[in-house]
Parts: structure tokens; sequence; C-alpha cells
């Protein structure tokens, strides 16, 4: 089984390099790419964070970087990437996958650099041998939940630095093999799909007589309540479908029906041409 735990200033603090890598603290990090994950470890980072970690922003999606560092006193836009990874010894990677190769090889690694890649796709022996001579790579899925510190992080493979970064915006998820990694993150190529088959609900509504504002907010009620009940139940995925499953009732009919039509057979399938691309 996996192994899981629960768990403003106005300057733009542009940064230039004043030391050495050997000098950071532990609590120092570093990001190349400043995307939407990247944001959201670094708010988490700083909730409710007495002593939040000093942090280490590359120049790409500057805009990005500028908003954090203006409410975060100790997060500061480098020049450019290598100016992070010459300030920071733990280095989380939140580049796109068509342009990592391209970033990874120019800049220069180090033995102590630990390297967390949020890169779909990569797998560890392409990046150990793109960030020669690297001392350390874990492969991760950061959840755009890490905002608020609550945040389920799957992790390849278990690393002390990684569960300190990670532990931080949440929980730890960490399977045994690099190939249930891949797995994880191939499923998290489904939220775009539950959020359109929530839109489709509170558009049949509409259409059926419901205002608009009105079935949006029911939908928005109604599922918000279901993951919440998720989280607190400990019961399987299946046992939790029965219990709303009358025999002979509209939900059985609807499950029914959905499962006639192939819809669990379209996900599966959709699911592993993501993961044949993962893998590619």
């Amino acid at each position: 089984m996996p192994n899981m735990i629960e768990p403003e200033h106005s300057r733009t603090n542009e940064y230039r390099i004043t030391g050495s890598v050997e000098d950071s603290s532990p609590t120092t990090y570093g990001f190349v790419g400043t995307g939407e994950i990247t944001a959201a470890l670094v708010e988490g980072l700083h909730a409710g964070e007495a002593e939040p970690p000093v942090v280490f922003l590359s120049p790409r999606g500057r805009d990005v970087g500028r908003a954090l560092a203006q409410r975060f006193e100790g997060v500061h836009v480098c020049g450019s990437n290598q100016e992070v990874l010459d300030n920071a010894t733990t280095i989380v990677l939140g580049v796109r996958p068509p342009v990592a190769h391209g970033v990874v090889t120019q800049l220069r690694f180090r033995p102590h650099h630990v390297v967390l890649s949020a890169v779909a796709g990569v797998p560890l022996a392409q990046l150990y041998d793109w960030a020669a001579p690297v001392g350390r790579i874990v492969r991760a899925v950061p959840l755009p939940q890490s905002e608020s510190g609550r945040g389920l992080t799957a992790m390849y493979p278990e690393n002390a630095v990684a569960r300190e970064l990670f532990g931080r915006v949440g929980g730890l998820l960490v399977p045994e093999h690099e190939a249930a990694l891949e797995a994880i993150s191939a499923a998290t190529a489904t939220f775009a799909a539950h959020l359109d088959h929530l839109t489709t609900i509170a558009g049949w509504m509409a259409e059926h007589g419901v205002d608009h504002e009105s079935a949006t907010t029911y939908t928005r009620h109604v599922f918000g309540q279901l993951g919440r009940s998720l989280l607190r139940n400990t019961e399987s995925l299946t046992e939790l479908a029965d219990r709303h499953t009358t025999p002979g009732g509209i939900n059985e009919q609807v499950m029914t029906e959905l499962r006639n039509e192939g819809v669990p057979q379209a996900v599966r399938q959709a699911l592993d041409r993501v993961l044949t691309r993962l893998r590619e």
C-alpha cells in the first residue's frame, strides 16, 4: 500500500545573487517555472506560517512572480533560472513538458541540488540525464489545493526534502513505484471532464425552467457537499455509491443508463491514452 499522511509589500523583491548556495537556509526553495502550480505551492508555504521559507522564483511568468513577491516578503524574483539554482538547494521544476528539455539542459546543476519535478511525463532516468550531476530527483504531482494547505501531493521516490516541502502544504501519497505515480498523474487529467459533467447537469436544469444562477448554485452546493463527505468517510467509493443507490430508484436508473452507454469504459480508454502519452 502507498504511504499516506495527513497533514503587502510595495516592492517587487527583484533579486540578484548575494551569496552562495551553500549558505542557503534549509528552508529556502527555488522555483523554475511560475505557473499555476508554483503559485499554489508558494501560497501554501505562506498560509498560516509564522516563519515561512525564503523563495526564489524564475523570471518567466514575471507578472505572477512579482505579484507573489509583493505579497510575501521572503519571495524574490531572480534575473534568470540559473540564479534560482545558485541561491537554493531545493529546486521545484514546474515548467511545461514541451519545454522541459530545453530549460533543464541549459542549467548548471550541482551534486547538492535536490530537484522536485512537477513535469508530467518525464521519467526519473531522463531527468537525471538532463540535470547531471544533480544529487537527487523526486517526481511529484502537486495539486492546486496546496494553495490553502489542503493538497495531497503524490511523490516518488520517498525523500525527506520533498516530504518537508509538500508536507507544509497538505498530505503526502508515496506510491511503491514510478509507474504508479504516472497513473496518478494521468488521473489528474479528469478534472476538466468532471467540471464539464457538472456544467451539463446545471445546464440541463436551466433548460427545464430553473434560472441559470440557481441551477449553478444548486449544483455547486450538492457536489461540493458530496466532496466534503468523501473526505470525512473511510468507506470505499463503491460502498459510498451503494449508499446513494436505492434499488429501482432514480440514482440507480441514471447510473445504469450511463454504464449501458459505455461511459465508464470511455473514461478508462481516455485515461489509457493519457497514460500512453505520458510514457512516450
